[in-house]
Order: C-alpha cells, then structure tokens, then sequence
C-alpha cells in the first residue's frame, strides 16, 4: 500500500458535554468526569441531558448564530478547532479541495419544534413563522454552514446515518480521499438533539429514557440497574488526509484509518441484530488485514439500554472468543448518547492511547449484568496496558444500520 492510499487523521475539533478540545476531554474521561446535568425542555420539564459549553462566538458573528442553527454552530466550531489542530493554514490551501462529510443522527427537528412552539402564542398564526427556517431544516444545513463560514467551495453533505453516523462521516472522507475527488477532509458527527422535547418524549414513552436521582449515574452501560438512554448534544470533526501529504508538510499524525465496513441488520426499528454486528465487526478486520487478537481497545457504542448492551456484547464475544486480550471501555457513561457525533467522539477519546497506553474505563457500573461481563472491561479505573497498536470502534444505529472503524498507530 502506497502512501496515497493510506488515509491519517492530522486534527481533531471536538465538543464533548464535559470537554472542548481533545486534551480537555481526555483528561476528563481518564478523571472519571461526567458532563450530564439537566436540562428545561418544552412540554417536559426538567430532563437528564449532556449539554456543550463551547463558545460559538470564537467563530461565528451574532447575525450567524441568528439565522443558522445549533448543529451548524457546532459543526463550524469542530472543524476550526480541527484546522487549527491540524496546523493547517486555511489561506494557504485550496478551497475548492477540501470536502466536508458531516454524519447527523436527525436534522430540522428541532427547529420545526420551536417553529410550532413560538407561534402557538400567536394563535398558530403562520405569520409569524420564521422566514430562516427552510435553510435551517435543510438535510445539508450544517456542513453547509461550515462552508459559508470557512469559505469552503469543495463538496459538501451531510450523512443522515442514525447513531452510526460519526463513523460514517469519517468512512465518506476517507472514500472521497481515495477517489481523487479531494485533497482534505473534515469529517465526521455532529449532535444538537437536546434541542428537541421529541426526542426525550419518544425514548420515554419507549421506555428507554435514563432516569436516576443523580444526573452523573444515569448514563449507565453494561450495568444491571441500566434504564436508559441520556440524550446529549456534542460534535468532533477531524482533519483526514493522504499520508503522503501528511508527511510532505511534517504534520502529526494521531492514526491511520486501516479498516471500516457499514451494513444493515434489515431486522427491526429499533432492536439490534447481533449477528449483523458480528458480520460488520468481521468485514472491518477483513479489510484491515487483521484477526480480532490485533486489537487492543474495543470502543463499545452501548447506549444503556437493556437489549442494545447484550446484542453488542453477544456480538464482540462471538468475534473475540475466549482467549481475548483486548479492552473494553465505553465513552457514553461519560457523556451520554451524542447521537451522530457519537461514533467520531468515542473513537478520538481514545487515540491518546496509542502514546500514553491507558484504557479510559467504563464508568458508573455498580452491578455488571451477567450478560454483559465482557473479558477486560474496564470498569470505574483506567487501565494501563503494554502496548496499544490497533483500536475498534463501534457505532450503531436505528432501522439496523452498523458502522465500525479500525485505526492503527502511526509507526511511519
């Protein structure tokens, strides 16, 4: 394999309900740190969410925020703290090269709802309807808006992908690098779900809303007392390029993108197919080149909910077998269910790994569920391991469709 067909991530730009930046969030996760509290939402009250306190002004002029949404400001805030990471100079490089692939969970809805919620005073007078909701509502809103905002003039899509989608934003950079159509790619999810009553409505009449006194523990994977999901908000955003541009400008190179695979369960709605999940756990390490032994880290997409924990854990039993070497851990007992920023979250929280050799750990399981006693899951403590070479990623969605990501440690 040449080094133009060896795809890096050089930066990352993220917003996470308990961190900013890479090293903040880091940090917290290796701290034990949950960044859930509550929240007023329409119609409910007060909820359980993971809210981000990035500063969207950094980038973005008031009449900007005004007119565009929750998801763009994220979106624009990611992808600047990416080029910045990256030690890209946006004057310096052409514009009409760099693709942008935004994986979403939903998009509109929350703008829809406050549509409907701010003209009920008026009588449901549509008057008063505002004249910016359809470039808002729009599938393409906030990958469109980074490009307004960065001048960006390349390609631009969003990637509607259910809870998959962060992964699959960073599978769509990586495929449009191997194809010539870029030279750059920001890539990867974004979430402003806890915008939304609807959301925290359906999952509680589903009953699959995490409820608990304290906000802290109620995101709870793997535990036997789980209840649910924590809606969250968050976004990350990475730098993808060729290694032979990476090399060419000396950049840092956080992994190499070795394998990746997307399918669907065609199954249910909303309940997994762990034999699905094993099919695109396999097909990943198929294209990596690699047996399941090679791994070190498994990244798990568990959500909290009592079925979706045991099909992933049923799945990654049946790929590691018995003898497994690899750790476990899960970020959404940290920050919640980000929803299509998860899969990118997730996976960059534990990069640092390939320096520092720790396993950031599982927290809150106060009783692990039989069903759930994966071989080295790390619970409540980091791990320190040996070595860390290769981690897998985990991302799964509604209506059964799976995504899974494979990076290597840059060795040069």
């Amino acid at each position: 394999m040449n080094d133009n067909t060896r795809i890096v991530i050089t930066g990352i730009g993220l917003t996470a309900p308990n961190g900013n930046n890479l090293s903040e969030f880091r940090k917290n996760l290796l701290a034990g740190k949950s960044g859930i509290g509550k929240i007023e939402t329409h119609y409910m009250g007060e909820v359980i969410a993971g809210v981000c306190d990035f500063d969207p002004l950094i980038y973005q002029k008031k009449k900007a925020l005004r007119r565009g949404t929750r998801a763009g400001s994220i979106a624009t805030y990611c992808s600047h703290e990416a080029i910045a990471d990256a030690k890209l100079n946006l004057d310096s490089v052409d514009k009409s090269r760099i693709g942008i692939y935004i994986g979403i969970t939903e998009h509109g809805n929350v703008e829809t709802e406050n549509e409907i919620y701010n003209i009920k005073q008026y009588d449901y007078n549509v008057d008063f309807w505002s004249h910016h909701h359809n470039p808002r509502t729009v599938a393409n809103s906030p990958a469109g808006e980074v490009t307004m905002n960065m001048g960006v003039t390349g390609p631009h899509y969003t990637l509607g992908a259910a809870c998959a989608a962060g992964n699959i934003g960073l599978i769509q950079g990586l495929q449009m690098l191997l194809l010539g159509e870029v030279d750059l790619a920001l890539a990867g999810g974004v979430s402003e779900t806890p915008g939304t009553f609807g959301v925290f409505a359906a999952f509680k009449n589903e009953g699959a809303l995490a409820n608990h006194p304290d906000p802290q523990k109620a995101s709870r994977p793997f535990d036997r007392d789980r209840n649910g999901i924590v809606v969250s908000e968050g976004g990350c955003i990475c730098v993808l390029e060729r290694l032979s541009d990476a090399l060419a400008r000396s950049a840092r190179i956080y992994g190499e993108i070795v394998g990746y695979a997307i399918n669907s369960d065609a199954f249910d709605f909303i309940l997994p197919n762990a034999e699905r999940q094993v099919e695109c756990i396999n097909l990943a390490l198929k294209k990596a080149g690699i047996s399941a032994s090679d791994i070190d880290i498994i990244s798990t997409h568990a959500t909290a909910t009592p079925e979706g924990d045991k099909a992933e854990c049923q799945a990654i039993k049946k790929v590691l077998g018995n003898n497994s070497n690899s750790y476990i851990n899960n970020t959404k007992s940290f920050i919640g269910h980000t929803m299509g920023a998860s899969g990118a979250l997730e996976l960059v929280g534990n990069l640092p790994s390939f320096e520092d050799h720790i396993v950031h750990q599982t927290i809150n399981i106060d009783n692990l569920d039989p069903e759930c006693a994966l071989k080295n899951l790390v619970i409540n403590e980091p791990k320190k391991v040996d070595k860390v070479d290769y981690i897998l990623n985990n991302s799964f969605g509604m209506l059964g469709i799976n995504s899974v990501v494979i990076v290597k440690r840059f060795k040069g």
